[in-house]
Formats: structure tokens, C-alpha cells, sequence
């Protein structure tokens, strides 16, 4: 499919599409796209958006549990929201908090908010969130399904220029049939798998 002179390709395995990696941005583009967010952990609109994945994962964590906020970006908001119920919250991202000491330890949640859609080995990148975790540890993990290949041209996540893979439903679940992770959809884009003791 070429789509605004990009073309993308579709896995034939998960369904994932993604963009051919000729037009991937480098990381100055990257970079500078990501500092025009305005992700203020003081924000309630902000902690409002987040809280589609907070708000369920909290359900399911024990109390005074340990995780990683993996792609935090410049203001790690979910690891603020996580720390102030109680939760003690690592944090990295690759470009802002690029610590790999905290890619060292396990956890018992990782949390990967508006950051799958920007992988560019997302294979890799999977493989080592299950690394991350203790069995029985939970990944959360939020992006947007895509659904209607007819609407993609269109679509509003499609044209942020950072975003180079799109999942579907169905990613995740061949993705948990891979990895050994039991997995919870919660649509409009909230991933919750948990890894098998």
C-alpha cells in the first residue's frame, strides 16, 4: 500500500502494518517531533489519557508493586501516577532516560504508553519487555488499533511522521500465542498481558 508516497507493507504472520523502513525518520526528526508533545504530568487531560491504561492495570497490580516505564518520554507522568498509589516506578527511554542499567533488573510491570507504534524492531523490542518481567508480571502496554485498511490514508495516528508499525487486534493475540503471554484487549488500544508463571 503507498499512502502520501510512503509505502507500507502488512506482516502476513500478525497483521501488523508497517512503514517501509526507507522512510523511516532519523533520530533528529524523531526527536524534535517528540518535543512538540505536551505530556505534563500535572495535566488532567493528560492523566485523564493515560488513565485508560493506569486505571485497569492499578486493578490488577499488588500493593507496593516494582515496574518499568519503558519509553517514558521527556515527562514520565504514568511513573508519577504509579508512584503516588504506592507503586515504585524505574523509568527509560532511549532518547530522554537512556539508563540501560534499569534494562539490567526484572519487574513486575512494565508499561509501554504511545510507544509500539514507534518501534523500529519491534520483534526485539517484545522479546525483551518478556525479559523484563517475572513470571507472573504484567505488561501494559497502549497504542490505537487499526482496523479499516480503507480509512488508513486518513487516519490521524498514521500521519504523525514517528509512527512506523500499526497492530491490530490480532497482532496481540499471535503476539501472546508467541511470547506465552495471556492477553486482555481492552478496545480502543489498551494491551494488558500477563507473562505465565
Amino acid at each position: 500500500m503507498c499512502v502520501d508516497r510512503l509505502n507500507y507493507w502488512r506482516c502476513t504472520d500478525c497483521q501488523a502494518r508497517f512503514m517501509d523502513p526507507a522512510h523511516w525518520p532519523d533520530i533528529g526528526t524523531e526527536k524534535a517531533e517528540y518535543d512538540r508533545h505536551e505530556n505534563d504530568p500535572d495535566d488532567p487531560g493528560y492523566r485523564r489519557f493515560l488513565n485508560q491504561l493506569v486505571g485497569p492495570l492499578q486493578e490488577r497490580l499488588r500493593p507496593g508493586s516494582h515496574g518499568l516505564d519503558f519509553g517514558c518520554g521527556p515527562g514520565p507522568a504514568l511513573a508519577r501516577m504509579l508512584e503516588e498509589a504506592g507503586h515504585r516506578v524505574a523509568i527509560h527511554d532511549p532518547i530522554y532516560y537512556p539508563d540501560r542499567e534499569v534494562l539490567l533488573c526484572q519487574y513486575d510491570f512494565l508499561t509501554a504508553t504511545e510507544v509500539v507504534e514507534h518501534l523500529h524492531d519491534p520483534a526485539a523490542t517484545f522479546e525483551l519487555m518478556d525479559r523484563l518481567v517475572t513470571p507472573g508480571g504484567l505488561i501494559g502496554i497502549m497504542t490505537r488499533f487499526q482496523t479499516d485498511d480503507a480509512r488508513f490514508a486518513r487516519w490521524h495516528y498514521r500521519r504523525d511522521p514517528t509512527h512506523v508499525v500499526f497492530y491490530r487486534v490480532e497482532t496481540f493475540e499471535w503476539l501472546g500465542r508467541s511470547l506465552g503471554w495471556e492477553m486482555e484487549i481492552i478496545p480502543p488500544g489498551v494491551v494488558l498481558a500477563r507473562k505465565r508463571d
